[in-house]
C-alpha cells in the first residue's frame, strides 16, 4: 500500500480535532490528521496539494431509499407543478415523449397545486385515460391514479381497505382514485415492483450510487428493504467483486399483518438476512416499521384533529407493536420507526420501553424517523432512551410547507422538525433525505439545516428560524452521527487515523464563502475508502 499526503486544506474532521490542515491516507485508511509540518515529516509516497480547499468527512445519508430514487428521476417531475392544467400537460408531453409506454408514472406532486381541490382519478383521466397513471405525492405516502390504474391494480368498489390504509371513495362509494398509506405503499408498490424488471431496477440502483457518489455520499442507510430491492443490491455487489461505490446499511421493512406471527416471522427474516448480510459495503442492520402516516395527507397520528376534522389512528396500535419491537430488540436488530405525528412517538416510545423491560441491559441502538410534530416531553424521554432522532432537514422546506402548515393549523406547525431540542437533551440527531421524499443532495440539506430556508425558492421566509443550526453542528449530524445512526460509527463519519479514507472535497467553502455558496458548491472529488470518484 502507498502513503498519500493530502496537505494544505480546511479540513474539518467532524471529531474532537476540529479543524486540521494535512490527512495522510495509507492505502484505504486514514493514518495521521493534523498539522502540515508534522505531516511532512511522514515521507509519504506522493503528496496532493488542496490549495486550502474544504475536506470533510463524506457524507452519510441516514434514510433514504436508493431503487426508489434511481426510478424516480425517470419519472415525471411535478414538485414545481403551478396548477392542475400544468400536471396534466406535463403527463400529456410524457405520452408523447413515450407513446409505447405501458403505464406513466410520476412524482412529488403538492396538495398546492390543485388550490384547494381534492385530487380525484376524473383530473388525470383527462390529460391520459387510455393507460394506467400513477402519481405518487411528495411525501410518498398517498398516491393519485386514474381510472384505468385502478382497473389494472384491480381495485372496484367492493375493494376492502388494507390494515393501515385507503381507497378514498366518492360520496356515492366509488372508488375516486386517491390511495391512502398502505393502500399505495403496499398495494400499489407490490404491484409496480411486479411489472419492474431485474435490469430496470439495476439501472435505477446503479444511477443511485452516481448521483450519491457524485454529490458527496460515501455511504447510505437504506430504509424500508424488500426483496426486489435487496437483490438488486445483491447483484450489484457480486458486479462489484465484493464492493460497493458506496456503502449501504439496510433496514428490513416489517408489513403490517392482523397476525402476530406473521409480523414475528418477517422480524426472523431479517435477523437471517443480517447474519448473511453482514459485510463492510452491504449489510443488513435493523427492521423499518411504519407506525403512523403524514401530515400533509392527514395520515400521522396526532394527539389532535386535524383542521379538516379528521383524526386518524396509528398503522400500528400500541398492543401490535410492543411485542415486534420487543422481538427485534431482543434479536439484536437495530428499530427503526417511522413516527411523525405527536401520538406516533407515544406510541413508538412505548413499545421501545417495553422492550427494555423485556429484554433487560443489552447493546440497542434504536431510531426514530422523522419527529415532524413532537412534544417536548418526548425529546426527553428519546434522549433517556438511548434512541437516534433520524431527522431529514430538507423536509422543512419552506417551499413545501404549506399544506404541512395548513392541516395542523395551530401551535404544532411552531413546533415543527425541532432538531436543536434533540441535541440539546442529549440525544443524537442523525441527518438524512428520504429520498425520493425530498432531493438527494448533501449540500442543500446542510443549507436548509443551518438556515431554514428553502433551497428550492429563492426568497421564501424560513420557516421556524429558531431551529437553525449552526454549518458545523449541521454537518456533524450528517456525517459522524449519521455513521453513529447506523452502527458504522467505528468505520467512517469522521476524519481521524483508523478510520476509513471516506472524505469529499469542495470547490467552494461555505464558512469562509458563506452558507448560500452550499446551493451552487460543485463537489471536486468523493473519495470512499481512499478511492476517488
Amino acid at each position: 500500500m502507498s502513503t498519500v499526503h493530502y496537505r494544505n486544506g480546511r479540513v474539518f474532521t467532524a471529531a474532537d480535532t476540529g479543524w486540521v490542515s494535512s490527512l495522510i491516507v495509507d492505502g484505504d485508511t486514514i493514518a495521521y490528521v493534523g498539522d502540515t509540518d508534522t505531516a511532512d515529516t511522514w515521507g509519504a509516497d506522493r503528496t496532493v496539494d488542496l490549495g486550502g480547499a474544504l475536506v470533510l468527512p463524506a457524507f452519510v445519508d441516514a434514510h433514504t431509499h436508493l431503487v426508489s430514487l434511481g426510478e424516480s428521476l425517470g419519472q415525471v417531475d411535478l414538485v414545481d407543478a403551478e396548477d392542475l392544467a400544468d400536471i396534466q400537460e406535463r403527463l400529456r408531453r410524457a405520452v408523447a415523449d413515450a407513446p409505447d409506454a405501458p403505464r406513466i408514472i410520476g412524482r412529488s406532486w403538492l396538495y398546492g397545486a390543485l388550490d384547494g381541490s381534492t385530487p380525484d382519478r376524473h383530473m388525470i383521466d383527462a390529460a391520459v385515460a387510455d393507460r394506467p397513471v400513477y402519481l405518487t405525492s411528495n411525501d410518498v405516502h398517498s398516491a393519485w391514479v386514474n381510472t384505468a390504474a385502478l382497473r389494472e391494480l384491480g381495485i372496484d368498489d367492493d375493494t376492502p381497505d388494507p390494515i393501515g390504509g385507503e381507497i378514498s371513495r366518492d360520496e356515492s362509494g366509488v372508488a375516486d382514485g386517491m390511495l391512502y398509506e398502505t393502500a399505495a405503499l403496499g398495494r400499489m408498490r407490490d404491484h409496480l415492483d411486479a411489472v419492474t424488471t431485474d435490469a430496470d431496477r439495476d439501472a435505477a440502483l446503479a444511477e443511485a450510487f452516481a448521483r450519491y457518489r457524485a454529490s458527496g455520499v460515501g455511504a447510505v442507510v437504506d430504509m424500508s428493504l424488500n426483496r426486489p430491492d435487496l437483490e438488486a443490491l445483491e447483484r450489484a455487489l457480486e458486479a462489484g467483486g465484493g464492493r460497493l461505490p458506496i456503502r449501504v446499511a439496510g433496514h428490513w421493512l416489517i408489513e403490517r399483518s392482523s397476525e402476530l406471527e406473521t409480523s414475528l416471522a418477517q422480524v426472523a427474516e431479517a435477523a437471517a438476512l443480517r447474519d448473511r448480510l453482514s459485510g463492510p459495503w452491504l449489510r443488513i442492520v435493523g427492521v423499518k416499521i411504519m407506525v403512523d402516516g403524514v401530515i400533509d395527507s392527514c395520515t400521522a397520528a396526532m394527539k389532535h384533529p386535524f383542521t379538516d376534522g379528521s383524526h386518524p389512528g396509528p398503522i400500528w396500535n400500541a398492543d401490535a407493536l410492543a411485542p415486534v419491537v420487543a422481538a427485534a430488540d431482543a434479536a439484536g436488530l437495530q428499530v427503526a420507526m417511522h413516527a411523525i405525528g405527536d401520538e406516533a412517538s407515544d406510541i413508538a416510545l412505548d413499545a421501545v420501553e417495553h422492550a427494555i423491560e423485556v429484554n433487560g441491559d443489552i447493546p440497542r441502538r434504536h431510531r426514530l424517523e422523522h419527529l415532524e410534530t413532537v412534544t417536548e416531553a418526548n425529546v426527553t424521554r428519546l434522549a433517556r432512551l438511548g434512541l437516534v432522532a433520524s431527522m431529514q432537514p430538507v423536509h422543512c422546506d419552506p417551499a413545501i410547507q404549506e399544506q404541512w402548515r395548513a392541516v395542523l393549523g395551530d401551535d404544532r406547525a411552531d413546533r415543527g422538525y425541532p432538531w436543536p431540542e434533540f441535541g440539546a437533551a442529549g440525544a443524537v440527531v442523525a441527518f438524512g433525505t428520504d429520498a425520493p421524499t425530498a432531493p438527494y443532495p448533501p449540500l442543500p440539506n446542510m443549507y436548509i439545516a443551518s438556515t431554514r430556508r428553502s433551497a428550492l425558492v429563492d426568497g421564501l421566509e424560513p420557516n421556524l428560524p429558531k431551529y437553525a443550526l449552526p454549518l458545523a453542528e449541521a454537518i456533524v449530524h450528517g456525517t459522524a452521527d449519521a455513521a453513529y445512526s447506523c452502527r458504522w460509527d467505528d468505520t467512517i463519519g469522521s476524519l481521524v487515523p483508523g478510520m476509513s479514507a471516506d472524505f469529499v472535497v469542495l470547490e467552494r467553502d461555505p464558512f469562509i464563502d458563506g452558507v448560500d455558496t452550499l446551493l451552487t458548491a460543485a463537489v471536486a472529488h468523493t473519495y470512499v475508502a481512499g478511492r476517488p470518484d
